[in-house]
């Protein structure tokens, strides 16, 4: 277990193409697969190789997230020592800046007992065993080690995500971006492995020099200077920065291989427990190939689909290839397709909604439209 490491969980993701999703939210707190929240992922990969101290950069409206994470129970990190801190005491963009909230913090970083930093952010979802990545990047000597996974579907998925160009001895040699050109691309996840000292010094240069104000920016323009190694994933891996990508990681959840991949026994996926009573099913209802959340009534027709707790689905209700947040409520013979509803949407009776795969229509929390 490498308890020598802390965690640091950026939250400095782009929400601009998730806005439907994130207007009172993070992209951190988003739900996901029937009851866990985005975040519970990276959180989770930390945690499962043994991390006991992980800070948690957010910024302001992060309420949502505070509420989820409450105090670190669920990951065993509710200790009096370190354990689960979470720093929103900004009112910076850390999409554009977060070496100012690092470095308004720093005693953090000085006080802990650690000698080493992995820096991720949380909308790389995966299941990654990251004792094997921190020992290889003890091992290499590296300054700074990134994680990637080389895909061959990038001309359609990974859009606006970074790639890294690596050469031959396995070291970064440039960082460019994915438009969607080549199917083959080397998928940079976010997870940056330094020693806390390098990190300290990255952070104290950027404030003495002004040139950069993100941590990364400063690594991908010092390659020529700073010992940057890759270290290569082979899982699954999904970057959830749209809505498109949110709706097609959600089906992939439906397929066995990528549930029992992403949700192992051997490195579980931990959230905060709600205690619900068991979904009911009437003798009208029909359910196939769907993930069912706890305290949902379910009377319709529900396939491929994703519901979520405290759900009602009423009698001649047809759902098809949707994502269903907590407490809605869908009317009497009512159609739903390729649709995303947010937390507390009602759908009145006979009601016809439909999006496209590439398109999915979103209604929004408390939309009164519908």
């Amino acid at each position: 277990m490498y308890q020598n490491f802390m965690g640091i969980i950026n939250l400095d993701e782009n929400e601009d193409n998730i806005k439907e999703l994130t207007r009172n939210r993070s992209l951190a707190s988003i739900p996901v697969g029937g009851r866990y929240r985005i975040i519970d992922f990276i959180l989770s990969n930390m945690t499962n190789c043994g991390i006991e101290n992980i800070g948690i950069f957010t910024k302001m409206e992060s309420r949502s997230l505070i509420d989820h994470l409450s105090n670190g129970r669920p990951w065993d990190l509710n200790r009096k020592i370190e354990g689960l801190r979470v720093f929103n005491f900004t009112d910076r963009n850390p999409n554009f800046d977060d070496v100012y909230n690092f470095s308004k913090n720093m005693s953090y970083f000085k006080k802990s007992k650690e000698d080493y930093v992995i820096m991720a952010s949380s909308y790389m979802l995966c299941n990654i065993n990251l004792c094997e990545a921190m020992q290889h990047h003890i091992d290499s000597g590296n300054d700074v080690t990134i994680i990637y996974k080389q895909v061959e579907d990038a001309d359609v998925n990974f859009i606006h995500c970074e790639t890294l160009n690596i050469d031959d001895k396995g070291k970064v040699i440039s960082v460019g971006r994915n438009i969607g050109v080549n199917k083959t691309e080397n998928i940079c996840m976010e997870m940056y492995m330094m020693k806390k000292s390098k990190f300290v010094d990255i952070i104290n240069e950027c404030i003495c020099t002004g040139s950069y104000r993100k941590v990364k920016q400063h690594i991908y323009n010092c390659l020529e200077h700073l010992n940057v190694g890759a270290f290569k994933f082979d899982g699954y891996l999904s970057c959830i920065n749209s809505i498109k990508a949110y709706y097609r990681t959600s089906m992939d959840l439906l397929k066995r291989k990528v549930m029992k991949e992403l949700f192992s026994d051997k490195r579980p996926i931990y959230t905060k427990t709600n205690d619900e009573i068991p979904a009911k099913y009437a003798e009208c209802s029909d359910v196939k190939n769907s993930i069912i959340g706890n305290g949902c009534l379910i009377k319709g027709k529900v396939k491929d689909s994703i519901i979520f707790r405290r759900v009602t689905v009423s009698k001649g209700a047809v759902l098809q290839k949707c994502i269903v947040l907590q407490n809605c409520v869908i009317g009497e013979n009512a159609k739903l397709e390729y649709t995303i509803l947010d937390k507390n949407c009602s759908i009145k009776s006979k009601l016809q909604l439909k999006g496209y795969e590439d398109i999915p229509l979103v209604v929004e929390n408390n939309d009164e439209m519908y």
